[in-house]
């Protein structure tokens, strides 16, 4: 569950494509050590408890061969985040600051007006150039299918068209 109101962010299609997001990414899965919904997970699973900025660790994930900075619900590298939080005038990396920071980045792609629309496949194929875990990203790392990520969507309330 997003910690920004669904109102805030634009309507319940858009809370539960965050919701979806988040566990695309490994950050907020039921039963996973995160106390906070994902928004303290550092890629690779360790967790953050400071949340006055991007955590800044560079993780090596040698299974991909590639380093990443990715941190938060929705896995923020640092360098977008420093680019979001200084064009939205973020106060923070906590969950509020993290769920604008998503959509803004689903506005940039396209993908949100999809969203409100409920028009979650072409969303998802939108978002993907962001999300390395969606289907068809293309960055070699785990995708998910997407009938799955459909799933979770509706269990988080979103409508399809």
């Amino acid at each position: 569950m997003t910690a920004a109101a669904a109102s805030a962010l634009g309507g319940a299609n858009v809370a539960a494509f965050l919701d979806m997001l988040a566990v695309s990414e490994g950050t907020d899965i039921p039963g996973q050590r995160s106390r906070n919904r994902g928004y303290d997970v550092i890629v690779g699973g360790q967790l953050f408890n400071d949340h006055r900025d991007h955590p800044r660790v560079l993780v090596s994930l040698p299974r991909y061969g590639i380093k990443s900075s990715a941190a938060g619900r929705y896995q923020f590298l640092r360098s977008t985040w420093d680019d979001l939080r200084a064009r939205l005038d973020l106060p923070d990396f906590g969950p509020v600051s993290q769920d604008r920071a998503a959509v803004a980045l689903l506005k940039q792609c396209g993908a949100y007006d999809l969203i409100r629309l409920g028009r979650f496949d072409a969303a998802v194929t939108a978002a993907r150039r962001i999300w390395a875990s969606l289907p068809g990203a293309g960055y070699g790392q785990k995708e998910h299918a997407l009938e799955t990520l459909r799933a979770s969507y509706r269990a988080a309330g979103g409508l399809l068209q």
